[in-house]
């Protein structure tokens, strides 16, 4: 089949919880957080939660633990094995960060499934502590996009996807599958033949709704793990149809 590129989000989009709040409420990191919450940018946040976690003697092994506790519905992995199988690339774009999402696939058996994950990247220190980096500035260069907080551009992202393809880039159609507001920026790059799926009632799908002219995609809402699988599953027979 011509290729059908499939980008997830992580945090409430490919799980329905928020992984970086499942380990601070899990490990019992919530008042900490919750003082530091708005003194520091998010991603340097869970760095200073890993530096915490360090410092009470709790082992990357521990948070490893708790990551594998991490539930997810399902219907999506039904939706990720099923579109894996039918020949559709699938990949992960996420301001969470590579061991999280990492730990939690590899519970759920899908690790295997996704070609690609760009996300925040971690290190281990000689301390053995791990620590959270920014995805610019350790994978890749600064950005200056106004959309995206200064760690994590998804619309350049977007771009490198697009431009690494390895097919001609008219016969690839891309859904996108987001939530936030940082999915808004890559929504920006899809084109009339390409989708995105926003999540309903939360800030992407905001976004889009209250600005509907700048959006090329075709737009299909979703609100839990049924719909998403019935959506994605039914865009991909369409697509399938459609090349054959």
């Amino acid at each position: 089949m011509a290729g059908i590129v499939i980008i997830f989000d992580f945090d409430r989009t490919l799980i329905d919880g928020d992984s970086d709040n499942w380990v601070v409420t899990q490990m019992g990191l919530s008042e900490i957080f919750h003082q530091l919450r708005f003194t520091l940018p998010w991603n340097r946040l869970m760095d200073r939660m890993m530096t915490e976690l360090h410092s009470q003697g709790r082992s990357i092994e521990d948070i490893e633990a708790c990551l594998r506790k991490m539930p997810i519905d399902s219907q999506i992995i039904e939706a990720i094995k099923s579109a894996k199988s039918l020949g559709c690339d699938l990949k992960i774009v996420s301001d969470a960060n590579q061991f999280f999402i990492e730990k939690i696939l590899e519970q759920h058996k899908l690790l295997d499934c996704f070609s690609e994950i760009y996300t925040n990247p971690i290190s281990v220190d000689e301390n053995g502590k791990l620590q959270i980096l920014p995805y610019h500035g350790a994978a890749s260069p600064p950005h200056n996009c106004n959309l995206c907080p200064s760690n994590l551009c998804k619309g350049l992202v977007m771009d490198h996807i697009r431009a690494s393809s390895p097919n001609d880039q008219i016969t690839r159609r891309f859904i996108y599958l987001g939530d936030g507001g940082g999915d808004f920026c890559p929504t920006l790059k899809l084109r009339e033949c390409d989708c995105v799926m926003p999540r309903t009632n939360y800030p992407l799908w905001k976004r889009i709704s209250d600005n509907s002219s700048l959006i090329k995609a075709e737009v299909m809402e979703w609100s839990n793990a049924e719909e998403l699988q019935r959506i994605l599953m039914q865009l991909v027979s369409t697509t399938t149809k459609e090349d054959s």
